[in-house]
């Protein structure tokens, strides 16, 4: 029997983390194992039928995981793990970079178009001075829901009562069958309090993901209308309440695409099969590297300028950096950055 390769010695596990099935991770396994073996042999190997078989070359194929053999006419051959594992992964961080460079881009040109919005008041929008006024429109916005209740909420100052404040008005909500997505940052793992209110939502049929970075501080009811802060810096001076149809879509679109590269709060957060590196730890190099400050790169993630200086020390030891400017030129040259 010939030795497996270590990178699969726990099992399918790691494939399917990359977006293999799990007939097409034990179809990859076996032609490894097994090169030259046709679909008959490895249908009958791994105890799944020949249709099972072709589908996961076919998956494997549209993965460049496979290529057509030169030895054995009519039958694939399975491109190594040092190739083929590491385009895929390739393939993958440069989509991922894709979808956040959209999103950044999204997030500017949102929030040039609120404050823009922000200095009138016309039939499509309304001025709440405030945290009164502000709660007290969330609250007739909860009770008039009739399908989808969007939020962003980022930082980790939630406070307490304004966790209570939101639960009671979300109950109804969500007793009545309403959809309450909420994106939060990672950060929030670390604080009890949120994540005790977020827990909550969860178990009352809600939905929670966290990211590393995300848009300022949101809420849209049914895709129709949105409250967006006034100040993003200080949400207690009051929100704007907007009806007009183009920027409650752009603020749609805006939530769509960080809800689609936030992972679900009671999911682990993988790292970098490749690097090592977390989400946060990947936003953190990027932030510094573009010149913003310990502080200044801490509030976009939503954590302290301690935490900062130990996920630099912690990067600067896996790069055996004895200096961040050092640490900065590996980590491009190994292409983290």
């Amino acid at each position: 029997m010939p030795k497996r390769n270590r990178v699969f010695t726990g099992g399918n596990t790691m494939l399917e983390s990359l977006g293999l099935s799990g007939a097409a991770a034990s179809v990859y396994r076996a032609m490894l194992d097994r090169p030259g073996a046709g679909v008959a042999a490895l249908a009958a190997d791994l105890h799944l039928t020949v249709g099972q078989v072709h589908a996961g070359l076919e998956e494997l194929a549209a993965l460049l995981l496979v290529r057509t053999s030169s030895e054995h006419p009519g039958q694939m051959r399975a491109v190594s793990p040092e190739v083929g594992l590491a385009d895929m992964i390739a393939r993958q961080e440069a989509e991922l970079a894709a979808r956040h460079a959209q999103l950044a881009a999204s997030r500017a040109a949102v929030t040039r178009l609120v404050a823009d919005r922000a200095e009138s008041r016309t039939a499509h929008g309304e001025r709440l001075l405030g945290m009164d006024a502000t709660q007290a429109r969330l609250e007739e916005l909860a009770r008039g829901v009739r399908a989808e209740c969007l939020g962003v909420h980022p930082g980790t100052g939630h406070r307490p009562e304004d966790l209570a404040a939101a639960q009671s008005a979300n109950a109804g909500a969500l007793a009545r069958g309403i959809v309450i997505r909420s994106l939060y940052q990672d950060a929030v793992r670390n604080v009890p309090h949120t994540v005790a209110h977020a827990s909550w939502v969860l178990d009352h049929g809600g939905e929670v993901r966290t990211a590393p970075i995300i848009p300022q501080r949101l809420v849209i009811v049914d895709r129709a209308q949105a409250l967006v802060p006034i100040d993003p810096t200080d949400t207690r001076k009051g929100a704007l309440h907007v009806t007009e149809p183009g920027l409650v879509g752009a603020l749609c679109e805006l939530f769509d695409q960080a809800w689609a590269t936030a992972v679900p709060l009671g999911a682990a957060r993988a790292q970098d099969a490749t690097t090592g590196l977390s989400d946060t730890e990947r936003e953190l190099l990027r932030l510094l590297g573009s010149g913003l400050t310990d502080d200044t790169a801490g509030q976009r993630l939503g954590v302290s300028s301690r935490t900062v200086n130990r996920l630099m020390a912690s990067i600067m030891e896996r790069l055996d950096a004895s200096s961040r400017f050092e640490a900065g030129i590996k980590a491009a040259h190994r292409g983290w950055l």
